[in-house]
């Protein structure tokens, strides 16, 4: 009877294991295939639009236009009205978040002196370098003005998201 006992009890173990085991593969295949799914997007985004690279932090984004919140959840983008590849202010935005695998959490550790590459949909490449970074308040919208020179203003919101860090790159 003890025998039987254990037997039953092993069995309820082992089909719990494989329930478990189940359910455990189940979640990381979902977020998995999101990730890979995120990554597919992303490729397609870089290959058919304009894509902005700093390649000493790792941030390779495209560029949408438009700065609204369904395009800033897929890409970085392009303020409408400002600059043009290679003239006037360039003007671009995108997420940043501690939480999530946003294009611009390394943003922040930008410095003066490092090569910002901006490629058009055609793939022609505009270089620039980064001269200023700085903070500023969400109503600062200077930052988008035209300096009568040719640049590359990037924002994205700071850690806490109360403010706005901006990377002033100028053309090479």
């Amino acid at each position: 009877m003890n025998s039987k006992k254990r037997t039953k009890k092993q069995w309820i173990l082992f089909i719990s294991g494989i329930i478990l085991l189940s359910i455990g593969i189940s979640i990381l295949g979902y977020f998995g295939a999101r990730k890979l799914h995120r990554e597919y997007i992303k490729y397609k985004l870089m290959k058919e639009n304009p894509v902005v690279e700093i390649t000493d932090l790792k941030i390779k984004a495209p560029i949408l236009e438009g700065t609204d919140n369904e395009t800033l959840a897929k890409a970085a983008g392009h303020f409408k009205d400002t600059g043009d590849f290679g003239k006037g202010n360039y003007c671009i935005a995108g997420h940043s978040s501690v939480i999530y695998d946003e294009y611009f959490n390394d943003l922040k550790n930008a410095q003066k002196g490092m090569k910002i590459s901006l490629y058009d949909k055609q793939k022609n490449v505009y270089t620039y370098t980064i001269d200023e970074t700085f903070i500023v308040e969400p109503e600062e919208t200077w930052i988008l003005n035209d300096f009568g020179d040719n640049r590359l203003t990037i924002v994205t919101c700071t850690d806490d998201g109360t403010q706005r860090h901006v990377v002033v790159g100028l053309l090479d």
